[in-house]
């Protein structure tokens, strides 16, 4: 009976000291730590921020980080705009585009249907100090230059271009950023003449837009594409380019009017302003009176159809 007492003793201080013993080892493990709150991801928006109308772009030489678009000032074309939710005309001079944080700058790629230009760093001084003659919007490198229109065309040094630099060229190019919030977005700069109140862009629409409009619609009897080879020389012109473009559906009587000819007249019907159309119309049957009137109040304009260049 004495043995038996012992044994059930000696069991109930071994379970004690087995007790203790896990208590302590658990005391000094380090505490759990609760699982983090997973964060959620960043919302990335792509923004295109649009160019159309005869336009070049270039590295800005005076910062790496960011790129130039430029364009000529002339009486075929209405005032440059800009285009968001809101819109606010420009006149002549040098813009700087706000864009907020963003992914890159990335070393885009350019489109091969981009046209090359090789623009050289004096030439594009000389267009940058010719104010009340071109317009300059300045803004951040994107993450891809992405073509917004095309148009079937041919593009050489030598006049007319040579059918094999024939291919659907860039007339609109647009600038991809991924951003994380479409606030932000602001214009600001200064014109060749006045002042200019900064200009916040209500982005509500993934698309910022700088536009420039012909100044009067294409003559529906001009088969000669006028309007956007006369837009091709003045930008060359501005930018002191050997270059010029020509429109394979184009007829070859064309080359005798084109203002990209050193040799051509301007004797061509399509070379007429609106009044100079009206005046050479016969208003005595209706159906030339309606023609009057669309040549006359129907002058908004329409893309150019010359390329995009790109340094």
């Amino acid at each position: 009976m004495r043995t038996q007492l012992y044994s059930t003793s000696k069991l109930v201080a071994l379970v004690g000291a087995a007790t203790l013993c896990l208590v302590a080892c658990e005391q000094s493990q380090p505490p759990t730590s609760a699982p983090a709150a997973q964060s959620k991801p960043a919302t990335i928006e792509k923004v295109f921020v649009e160019f159309r109308g005869p336009w070049a772009f270039v590295p800005d030489p005076k910062d790496a980080n960011s790129v130039l678009f430029i364009a000529p000032k002339t009486k075929g074309h209405r005032d440059l705009y800009v285009q968001a939710s809101n819109q606010s005309t420009l006149t002549s001079g040098i813009y700087d585009l706000s864009v907020p944080a963003h992914s890159g700058p990335a070393a885009a790629t350019v489109d091969p249907s981009i046209a090359p230009a090789n623009i050289d760093a004096q030439s594009l001084q000389r267009a940058l100090d010719n104010k009340s003659a071109r317009y300059v919007i300045r803004l951040p490198k994107p993450e891809e230059y992405v073509v917004a229109g095309r148009h079937r065309s041919r593009l050489g040094a030598t006049y007319p271009p040579d059918a094999s630099t024939e291919k659907d060229y860039a007339t609109a190019v647009s600038l991809r950023y991924n951003v994380s919030s479409l606030n932000g977005f602001s214009l600001a700069g200064a014109p060749d003449s006045g002042t200019f109140n900064p200009l916040l862009l209500q982005v509500e629409t993934p698309v910022i837009r700088f536009v420039i409009r012909p100044a009067q619609y294409d003559d529906p009897r001009d088969t000669c594409n006028m309007h956007s080879r006369e837009s091709f020389h003045d930008l060359t012109t501005l930018l002191g380019l050997t270059l010029y473009v020509d429109f394979p559906d184009n007829p070859a009587d064309c080359h005798k009017s084109d203002p990209q000819n050193a040799h051509a007249t301007k004797a061509a019907e399509g070379w007429r302003s609106p009044l100079e159309r009206i005046a050479a119309i016969d208003l005595r049957s209706i159906e030339q009176r309606l023609l009057a009137v669309v040549y006359f109040f129907e002058s908004s304009g329409s893309d150019c159809a010359s390329p995009i260049l790109d340094h």
